[in-house]
């Protein structure tokens, strides 16, 4: 009697998951929005400016380092994912994992590597000399190491693990008995790459390469320190030293057209495109041994992405704080460290709660709804940390001072920014950067959990909550582990919106390597840099893992 009561009064109870669930999304979806509404209507329309002058070198810089960083990025991962999955080598079985550690060297930091160990000062021309003789620059001819050309191999450096990791599940997902046909048909080695592996790893190249521009279209710390002048340096510079803040929103705006168009041109390439493996089960691709020379040449085929990616900035940074170990001691950084945490696990947690209860709610709502819903909450994560500053920066700041001002006129108390000025903005665009990947994470693993169990809870009267307490939770408790780990340490890396949105005197990690960095302090901004790698080093360790084949 008492449960059929109790399931009476849940058929009586309203749902509230689904309207939770919208206003979640509301939240993800607002800077987005609010970015395209300051685009139209800005408070000094700067457009025709920007277009005569500016906005022209922006977008060209844009597109070409995007190409170079895209083609270049598709070489070193693609290449590099068919050695090791195709051949044995020396080392092939240590490189299958560690081609994906340079995605724990943030992109800014192998700038400041790279310019360091290249530059005028740097060891490298300081052998040169001391080996030649020569006694000035005038002497001999070297690069120009802060160029768009070393621009795009950093970042190609630092974002080809994208598409190695993609590249390399599609290979070993194909059948081994097509390569044997293809060698019975005379086709080499070449020929087994061009003509059969890589038209069959084609969808999984253009995920990868998609992912590829848009971190390049993203990034702001690499172009910034090779004095590379793109939309996202234009985005800072227009704002904070133009003071127009409509004029940064519309080029926000250009930046999220470009990465919009990323997304559709990449859909529309694998619209049409069918792969599918034969019914019975496949026979696994055989590795080729070999042997001399060509073990070498591959062997040090994969060393070149990995020593540029991961190596090189590792081995600098080292020698920097090696050579003055009281930099470790240096006023800033403990409390870096401390904001840096706490700021990333604030976010963290409200990143995954908020995408637990977002998927719930969509789960307990029309299909239709959650298939409009689920691709907008995403967005986030493709926007660039810039374009969410602007987006969340403005009209922040616009209440804060609202709330502010009514608070004084009730109280007589002025609170001061309680919003702008804490790391509250901080760790709302935390959150929205990074929603795609705690939703993506949890539902997923809301997926994995059998239907039955739900129901059989909510016949014994549970309510949509009970079983997500005490039947999902439980269950999912390693993908939300996972999940907090991946946003905590995308919190840590991420420099564009923490420049932007910091308060006065607040200082993560990131933000700590960027301003010593600019003021070639590398020595100084050495431990905070290693600090990010060691956090982000983690997470790319139990992506490893979970990737073994």
């Amino acid at each position: 009697m008492t449960q059929q009561k109790s399931q009476l009064r849940q058929l009586h109870r309203p749902n509230l998951w689904p309207f939770g669930a919208l206003a979640i999304a509301l939240v993800v979806v607002a800077p987005v929005l609010a970015v395209i509404w300051l685009a139209f209507h800005p408070t000094e329309n700067i457009w025709p400016h920007l277009m005569a002058t500016v906005l022209p070198r922006y977008l060209i810089n844009t597109v070409i380092l995007a190409a170079g960083v895209g083609a270049l990025s598709v070489a070193m991962g693609t290449g590099a994912a068919w050695l090791v999955v195709m051949y044995r080598f020396p080392l092939a079985r240590f490189l299958d994992q560690a081609l994906l550690f340079p995605l724990a060297i943030p992109a800014y930091i192998g700038a400041y590597a790279l310019v360091d160990f290249l530059d005028y000062s740097g060891p490298l021309q300081g052998a040169m000399r001391l080996a030649m003789g020569w006694t000035s620059a005038k002497d001999y001819a070297f690069p120009e190491v802060r160029s768009l050309g070393f621009a795009m191999l950093v970042l190609a450096a630092a974002f080809y693990p994208y598409v190695y990791l993609l590249a390399r599940a599609a290979f070993r997902e194909q059948s081994g008995g097509t390569y044997e046909v293809a060698r019975a048909l005379g086709a080499g080695p070449w020929g087994l790459f061009w003509r059969v592996g890589l038209p069959l790893a084609r969808p999984a190249l253009a995920v990868g390469l998609a992912l590829v521009l848009m971190e390049t279209v993203a990034d702001f710390g690499t172009v910034q320190h090779f004095a590379v002048q793109t939309l996202t340096t234009g985005v800072f510079s227009t704002w904070l030293n133009g003071d127009n803040a409509g004029g940064a929103a519309q080029l926000a705006g250009v930046i999220l057209v470009l990465i919009l168009g990323l997304i559709f041109v990449e859909q529309s390439s694998r619209r049409n495109a069918r792969f599918h493996k034969p019914s019975r089960a496949v026979r696994p691709v055989v590795p080729v041994v070999l042997k001399g020379f060509a073990a070498w040449v591959a062997l040090l085929a994969c060393l070149v992405p990995l020593s540029l990616g991961f190596v090189l900035p590792v081995a600098v940074m080292l020698t920097h704080a090696l050579e003055k170990p009281k930099a470790w001691l240096a006023p800033g950084l403990a409390q870096a460290v401390v904001n840096t945490l706490s700021v990333g696990a604030i976010a963290a947690v409200l990143t995954v709660v908020a995408a637990t209860c977002l998927i719930q709610g969509l789960r307990l709502s029309r299909p239709s709804v959650a298939r409009l819903i689920l691709p907008l909450t995403a967005l986030g994560y493709a926007a660039p940390g810039a374009v969410l500053a602007v987006g969340i920066l403005i009209p922040l700041a616009a209440l804060d001072h609202r709330l502010a001002d009514a608070i004084l006129a009730m109280t007589g108390h002025d609170p001061g920014l309680l919003l702008t000025g804490t790391a509250v903005a901080l760790v709302l665009a935390y959150m929205v950067r990074f929603f795609g990947i705690a939703q993506g994470a949890v539902e997923v693993a809301f997926g994995r959990v059998a239907p039955s169990l739900p129901m059989a809870a909510r016949s014994l009267g549970q309510t949509a909550g009970g079983v997500l307490r005490r039947i999902y939770l439980p269950l999912m408790r390693g993908s939300i582990s996972t999940a907090l780990l991946m946003v905590f340490v995308d919190c840590v890396k991420e420099l564009p919106a923490t420049l932007m949105l910091r308060p006065f005197n607040f200082n993560t990690l990131s933000t700590r390597a960027y301003d010593l960095a600019s003021l070639e302090k590398i020595t100084e901004a050495a431990p905070a840099a290693l600090l990010v790698i060691a956090f982000s080093l983690t997470a790319v360790a139990i992506m490893a893992r979970s990737s073994r084949a």
